[in-house]
């Protein structure tokens, strides 16, 4: 359960007058509030996981420097990264939950130039490889301030003798576009440059366990000849097959998941099955353990049921190896048409007041309405906090659209990482989220407004780093605190499904509870979660040196640790 605060927050430590502040991660420094923090940073981390702190320095800085953080312990020294944070000026919220003015979200290089009027906040992150030592390292952060040097802040970093796979044990898809990201960065799609970026956003996407639908987009070359489909595979496999294949990043990661992109050469229902036999027999060439899905058409309405059912079809009769993705409550009318059913998160908790999902079922529910190997996922939408934005003036309709888990800016940060948690207490099969760079293709500036959907920060999770923002010669993907959130619940995730691997499925379980009751019911309360990941990984530590003891061939069935 990737926390990664100081545990010693809880206490509140005086740091020295003026100096730097430890302060959770899942506190959002805004300008009218001084979070309390501690003088010291200690962190725990499982091998194959990033954990990350807040360093909170003097109002009114310029300049930030800092030294590398250099954790040295029984095996080979870690090193840390770190970010300014960089604030959004929120105009209109969200909902009645949000509050206008600045909210901390982009993390820019400490070179980036900063704005004195808003707090200056360090996200330093830490990051342990699989085959890391366990055991406890240490070392100081040393920073300056305008050139001014600052008290040092002394770091201890836990690593847990457990491991996390590297890649998402929950299947997701969020998407992304290559022209979108060069419209955001004012560039050709068609340029080695905007291509590289889109391989560096996609990066940065499964460096925080998310897999991507879209990317470049362009469906592969297609000839047909007596009844088969040729693709032309080169310049597909030249931009996807690092994400597929493992060899991307240092961990091995992959997508857990890719979408067949649909080419407009396939006129006939009988070239389209052609075609999408001949992508689903490439994947299995290729050894490519991702599920490769069909993304039928979106939210489809009444009038689209035709078009969902005879897509559908098609995609089946090539063979039945490529589910079908639908993003609907249940729904009679396209019964039997989706392989994979996709509700918004609100369609399967039941609420007081008025219904925000005319279909409202849980998961054990929605599945004795499918076929047996259908899969049930879910997806936020501005379902979960309202489609105009503002507080609505009817107080029971902006209660049914508060608290609920959330991707918004100006929302707890809790709320940001909640989905992890709720993904394991529910045990939905996956996660969708339709685009992580949306306002990208507006013509507004995404780094002074995110509000779409009624939401500030509705389908974009990253900032176009252009060298006139961020300075320097290159563009480069800018992340935010909302994606290292849903990073950290990803890992919340691994925690209680390896814990559960490990026999101790029932306290897997109360844990997830306490943090989240359901999709609304969400502690957010830094505290609280600090709590529970104590607990959770001194449980995961003891299961997991108990099972190592017991050698090869003697471990406990449900997974290998």
């Amino acid at each position: 359960m990737g926390v990664g605060w100081a545990w010693a927050v809880s206490a509140v430590l005086s740091a020295a007058p003026g100096g730097p502040q430890v302060v959770s991660p899942l506190v959002k420094v805004r300008p009218d509030a001084t979070p309390k923090g501690a003088a010291k940073a200690h962190l725990s981390v499982a091998r194959g996981e990033c954990e990350a702190t807040q360093v909170v320095l003097p109002k009114g800085v310029t300049r930030v420097t800092m030294k590398p953080l250099a954790l040295k312990g029984p095996g080979a020294p870690l090193t840390a990264e770190a970010w300014r944070e960089a604030y959004l000026d929120v105009k209109t919220p969200s909902n009645g939950q949000g509050r206008p003015g600045p909210w901390p979200d982009a993390l820019v290089p400490l070179s980036a130039p900063a704005n004195p009027r808003h707090p200056t906040v360090v996200y330093v992150e830490v990051c342990a490889p699989r085959k890391q030592a366990a055991g406890t390292y240490a070392g100081s952060l040393s920073a300056a301030a305008d050139g001014k040097p600052l008290p040092e802040v002394p770091f201890t970093l836990e690593v847990q003798p457990f491991e996390l796979p590297a890649t998402s044990s929950l299947p997701n898809s969020f998407g992304i576009s290559l022209y979108s990201i060069a419209k955001g960065h004012g560039l050709a799609a068609e340029s080695p440059e905007a291509k590289g970026l889109l391989r560096a956003y996609g990066k940065a996407l499964l460096e925080h366990r998310v897999s991507a639908h879209g990317m470049g987009m362009d469906p592969p070359g297609v000839k047909f000849q007596d009844g088969r489909a040729v693709l032309d595979w080169t310049a597909y496999d030249a931009e996807m097959a690092p994400f597929l294949d493992g060899s991307l990043l240092p961990s091995g990661a992959r997508f857990t998941t890719s979408d067949v992109r649909d080419s407009k050469k396939a006129s006939t229902d009988a070239e389209k099955t052609a075609y999408y036999r001949a992508f689903q027999q490439h994947f299995q060439d290729k050894g490519w353990p991702a599920q490769l899905f069909f993304y039928a058409k979106d939210e489809p309405k009444p009038e689209d049921v035709p078009l969902v059912k005879a897509q559908s079809k098609r995609v089946r009769d090539a063979g039945g190896g490529i589910p079908v993705l639908v993003t609907t409550p249940l729904d009679a009318a396209l019964q039997g048409a989706a392989d994979i059913l996709t509700p918004t998160l609100n369609c399967f908790y039941p609420r007081e007041g008025p219904q925000t999902c005319r279909a409202v079922a849980n998961t054990a529910q929605v599945r004795t309405r499918l076929p047996p190997r259908a899969k049930v996922w879910w997806y936020q939408s501005c379902n979960s906090h309202g489609c105009t934005g503002g507080t609505p003036p009817d107080a029971k309709l902006d209660r049914a659209y508060s608290d609920w888990a959330s991707y918004m800016v100006d929302h707890p940060a809790p709320l940001n990482r909640a989905m992890g948690v709720l993904a394991f207490s529910s045990g939905v099969d996956g996660e969708l989220y339709f685009d992580t760079v949306f306002a990208y293709n507006t013509k507004k500036d995404v780094w002074t407004d995110l509000f779409e959907f009624g939401g500030n920060g509705d389908g974009t999770l990253f900032y176009p780093g252009t060298p006139a923002k961020l300075g320097g010669g290159e563009h480069q993907p800018v992340v935010s605190l909302r994606l290292k959130h849903i990073r950290d619940g990803l890992e919340d995730y691994e925690y209680l499904r390896l814990l559960t691997q490990l026999g101790d499925g029932d306290f897997a379980r109360t844990a997830a509870k306490r943090l989240a009751r359901s999709g609304y019911e969400i502690s957010q309360d830094p505290g609280e979660w600090e709590q529970v990941r104590r607990e959770v990984t001194a449980r995961l530590a003891k299961r997991w040196t108990s099972e190592q003891a017991k050698g090869p061939g003697r471990r406990t069935s449900g997974g290998t640790p």
